[in-house]
């Protein structure tokens, strides 16, 4: 909008509503930009907050840590609140002590969770308020760059290749443009559009003058006016029907399937233990607190929090290594990552381009002339010489900041028109004027494309671009013809050219990309080249880092290949040469189809389609723009090795998980199972509910150190995926070897040291809770602990911690209002020797169930169409409380 005009007439709530896209269709675009009240220089900022106010942020999702949620996830057990609720009715009967215990150590039990995953959850809000998500506009007359929440319809918005569409918009123009549609349509190729307005009555897919929400450019660069923000949006309708609550990945869907049978085993145990102490006509109200305290001790209270945990720890800690996670499941998905594709210019080479000399197709024609030609092809303002290279590509960049580019004068020359370089021609194009009235067409680029435009090529040129090659110099073609009579390009004008030579630019290998490759490799992680450069060029730089790639595959060879053909090349080759973006897109799609976890790496706007394509999206800080908005993890520094630090981080994350699943199917379950036995033989309760509640608190507080400890690199070799086979094959060897010590203490107190039941209690809780929170140095390795295993200072201090207070529970002042009498000091010499031998018994033990041949991993699920949709719309995100007055219209 022009600043002079007056502001335009508010399209909110309160006046007339937008129209209808499929009206807008059909429509021409000087009667669209009308009807949406606006012109092609934009809105005025004052019309922009005012439409602002009435129609909302342009957004989907909402992004605020809910304290409540957290609460009510905390107290969502069913057992959990029957045993609240028994507890209550056991305080009315009049058993106060019993009650007020168990009632504080819930109290503290709720609150140790509530507070670790609250404030994983304020962590992610964090995150999520950190990026932002942009788009080009034009207001008052002029392009700026604003957040795509703050869209309005009206709204001029330019996209290019690989930009996410920010909302339903109108095009007003564009040129080669193809959207990809498939998250809408689920049609897996890219729709044609065109600005000309639609005829008749077209189904949404049909309606080619108007881009969606949530689609991606996939080719060519467009105008349009915004037609429809948020959940008015096609996509947006489709969002918002899903809920704002992400499907669950397969990470928590084996978190999920492990509680279902910890919850199993808690009922079936629960059930017996009631019916069994009912038929010994003991009281009803103790006999039901004695079995719910059974079954919260068996179920993972704080297994929420520990994963939460682990992944806000983990998100830190890459921050350190300048790795930035957009989203917290992002971390799991790095951990399972299998394959990596990567450019090559900046992560296997140094990114510091070089021009090393012009080389002249014969010698009729000097070195310095095709110096010029290739200074006067380049994309840069010629005006102003080598101070207009500003923004150019690496390699014009690089011929301009050479010797001879910085003394050339371009003064004499004027350019008359300009064909820009695309990745299907792979070639730019100029047409010049000199002073003398020579007019000439100079094409510059691959030299594979630029010889198929040339005539009369000497075989002496062919061997001298040979020669470069092999010595993996970057190479570029300049060739030239008279263009006399010539106004303007088109394509069809590249024909009969004469070579004038190449150009030779050198990218040294990155001397720290070979130790990379070799770390990456030790984490099960392939690596596979995906590079729009020459085949021999890439062939010699993976050579000279110890790559080994395979095959090779170029881009015309992939473009004739079946997606069967292709899905079965891609798995033994390694380089992927002169591919065009959309080639780069179809790869990463054939290695997902075959089952493979994808990760792309590339900072270019010909990397933004595969980026979107990736289980994986990763750019770096230094990329463009429309890269690093497509990519889930953006790094700091353009470091294979930081990638690998990342790769860790998610793998140790799982791997500490899973440390606490087998705690608690190894001596925790065996303790409840030792308690549920005891009450039936014994005359008296083996635990009270209180003390058995306390037992599982002081454990759970020590687990809260998991996340932070040690992983053995064996445990980092390959991504790891749940398998409840095994988990439940644990659960049935561990379980009983701590049993039968519950069992061994049990006889020891009864027949050694005739014990009341007050000795006899404090006896077991002391037993129970320096085995099941020492097993944990056990467990967490396969190798012999310590000695070659080191746990982590917080979870040795921890561990030791909770043993030391468990054991002084019961002797303190407390320990008689807790239920417990004092222990006879041989107790604690017999208590020593048991748990010495219990440790040396599970790691025997350890070692043959290990030897056995393991149930192998469940491949990964792969990832649905809702998924695609959840991840897309996160990128519509707004504070909670904007949103609330809008997404109800």
């Amino acid at each position: 909008m022009n600043p002079q005009q007056p502001a335009k007439t508010s399209t909110g709530p309160g006046s007339t509503a937008p129209p209808a896209l499929k009206e807008l269709a059909c429509a021409a675009s000087g009667e669209v930009l009308h009807l949406l009240q606006t012109d092609p220089g934009g809105l005025s900022s004052v019309e922009v907050q005012r439409r602002l106010l009435d129609w909302g942020p342009n957004a989907l999702r909402a992004h605020k840590a809910n304290p409540w949620r957290v609460l009510l996830r905390q107290l969502g057990s069913p057992i959990l609140l029957l045993l609240i609720i028994t507890a209550g009715i056991s305080l009315f009967l009049g058993d106060r002590t019993n009650s007020v215990v168990i009632g504080v150590i819930l109290l503290v039990s709720v609150g140790l969770g509530f507070s670790n995953e609250y404030r994983a959850e304020l962590a992610a809000e964090a995150l999520h308020s950190s990026v932002r998500h942009r788009a080009v506009v034009v207001r008052e007359g002029a392009e700026i760059s604003v957040d795509v929440v703050e869209l309005v319809p009206g709204d001029i918005v330019r996209l290019t290749l690989g930009a996410v569409v920010p909302a339903d918009m109108r095009l007003l123009s564009a040129t080669d443009l193809l959207c990809d549609e498939g998250i809408l349509t689920g049609e897996s190729l890219p729709a044609v559009k065109d600005p000309a307005p639609v005829t008749g009555t077209a189904a949404l897919a049909d309606l080619s003058s108007c881009i969606f929400m949530g689609t991606i450019v996939a080719s060519g660069t467009c105008t349009g006016v915004v037609a429809a923000t948020g959940g008015r949006t096609e996509f947006g309708r489709i969002a918002l029907a899903l809920g704002e609550r992400h499907p669950q990945t397969e990470f928590q869907r084996g978190l999920k399937k492990f509680s279902y049978l910890l919850l199993q085993v808690a009922v079936v145990l629960t059930t017996l233990i009631l019916i069994a102490n009912l038929l010994l006509r003991r009281p009803l109200i103790e006999s039901l607190l004695f079995s719910l305290a059974i079954a919260v001790g068996i179920t993972p209270q704080l297994l929420p929090a520990v994963v939460s945990t682990c992944l806000a720890a983990g998100t830190r800690a890459l921050a350190k290594r300048k790795v930035l996670v957009k989203r917290l499941v992002c971390i799991e998905d790095l951990g399972d990552m299998d394959v990596l594709v990567t450019d090559k210019t900046g992560t296997l080479t140094d990114g510091r381009i070089k021009f090393l000399e012009a080389i002249p197709a014969d010698s009729t024609f000097p070195a310095n002339a095709v110096n010029v030609l290739g200074l006067l092809a380049t994309e840069s303002d010629l005006g102003h010489g080598a101070t207009g290279a500003a923004g150019a590509n690496s390699l014009d960049a690089a011929l301009w900041e050479s010797p001879a580019g910085r003394s050339w004068d371009p003064k004499s020359y004027r350019r008359l028109d300009l064909v820009p370089f695309d990745h299907r021609s792979r070639m730019t194009t100029v047409l010049i004027d000199d002073d003398g009235g020579n007019r000439q067409m100079i094409v510059k680029g691959a030299p594979e494309d630029v010889l198929k435009c040339c005539t009369g090529v000497p075989a002496s040129a062919r061997t001298a671009l040979d020669a470069q090659f092999d010595v993996g110099a970057r190479v570029v073609a300049v060739a030239s013809r008279s263009a006399r009579g010539l106004e303007s390009l088109k394509d069809a004008d590249r024909t009969g050219l004469a070579l004038a030579g190449f150009l030779s630019f050198l990218d040294k290998p990155k001397i720290s990309a070979r130790e990379s490759l070799t770390q990456l490799s030790k984490l099960g992680v392939s690596v596979k080249v995906a590079t729009g450069d020459n085949a021999r060029v890439a062939e010699k730089v993976c050579n000279d880092l110890g790559l080994d790639y395979g095959k090779t595959l170029i881009g015309v060879e992939i473009e004739a290949m079946g997606d069967d053909e292709l899905r079965a090349a891609v798995g033994g080759t390694g380089i992927f040469a002169r591919v065009s973006p959309e080639q780069k897109a179809r790869l990463v799609a054939m290695l997902r189809t075959s089952g493979r976890s994808v990760g792309f790496l590339g900072d270019g706007v010909n990397d933004a389609l595969a980026l979107h394509g990736a289980d994986v999206g990763i750019s770096v800080d230094s990329g463009a723009d429309v890269a690093k908005d497509a990519a889930d993890i953006v790094l700091m520094d353009k470091d294979l090795g930081v990638l690998a630090d990342g790769i860790m981080e998610g793998r140790r994350i799982f791997a500490n998980t899973i440390k606490y699943v087998l705690m608690g199917t190894s001596s925790n379950f065996g303790n409840m199972f030792s308690a549920a036995a005891a009450s039936v033989v014994l005359s008296f309760l083996p635990m009270l509910p209180g003390q058995i509640l306390l037992n599982n608190l002081l454990y759970d507080t020590g687990q809260l150190a998991i996340p932070g400890d040690r992983v053995d690199p064996e445990q980092l070799r390959a991504p790891s995926h749940w398998n409840i086979a095994f988990i439940r094959r644990f659960m049935l060897t561990f379980g009983p070897i701590s049993s039968l010590f519950d069992f061994a203490t049990f006889a020891l107190m009864l027949f050694i040291f005739h014990a009341a039941p007050g000795e006899f209690r404090a006896g077991w809780f002391i037993e129970s809770i320096a085995t099941q929170s020492l097993i944990i140095f056990a467990i967490r390795t396969r190798r012999v602990p310590f000695l070659r295993s080191r746990p982590s200072g917080g979870l040795l201090l921890a561990t030791v911690g909770v043993v030391a207070v468990g054991t002084y529970v019961p002797l303190s002042p407390l320990g008689g209002f807790l239920g417990f009498d004092p222990l006879p000091l041989p107790f604690f010499l017999a208590l020593l020797a048991m748990t010495g031998l219990y440790l040396v018994l599970v790691e025997i033990a350890k070692k043959q169930f290990f030897a056995r041949a393991a149930e192998p991993d469940l491949a990964p699920v792969p990832r649905t169409a809702e998924h695609h949709i959840h991840s897309r719309a996160a990128r519509f995100s707004a504070p909670a409380r904007s949103l609330r007055r809008f997404h109800s219209r």
